[in-house]
């Protein structure tokens, strides 16, 4: 299965206007001549109402190596989990370990 990458989907919504919503968004990315992979990373997004580029980035499922500068254990979490925390059952945000609070003192 091909993937896509956040400079790819970010690059098809180069002229969207936003606030926009995820109908929005696939169709900007459909005039923009998007890859078939795009278009259903973008059909992929929650249906909301995205502020800006950064919010459809973070919400976005993309391939665990592309580009977004974090490091490779948050890119790894992102596409496993995609979305933003506690828009849908499988996308909640869980707590952090007891070792990580102890971790962060």
């Amino acid at each position: 299965m091909a993937h896509t990458n956040v400079q790819e989907v970010l690059h098809a919504l180069k002229g969207v206007t936003f606030p926009a919503d995820k109908d929005e968004l696939v169709r900007a990315a459909q005039v923009a001549g998007a890859s078939d992979e795009v278009v259903r990373a973008l059909r992929a997004v929650p249906p909301e109402e995205y502020t800006n580029k950064e919010d459809v980035a973070r919400s976005v499922r993309v391939d665990p190596d592309s580009d977004l500068d974090l490091s490779p254990s948050q890119r790894a979490e992102q596409a496993r989990q995609g979305g933003k925390p506690g828009q849908a059952q499988r996308l909640r945000a869980v707590g952090k370990p007891p070792v990580e609070d102890e971790l962060d003192q």
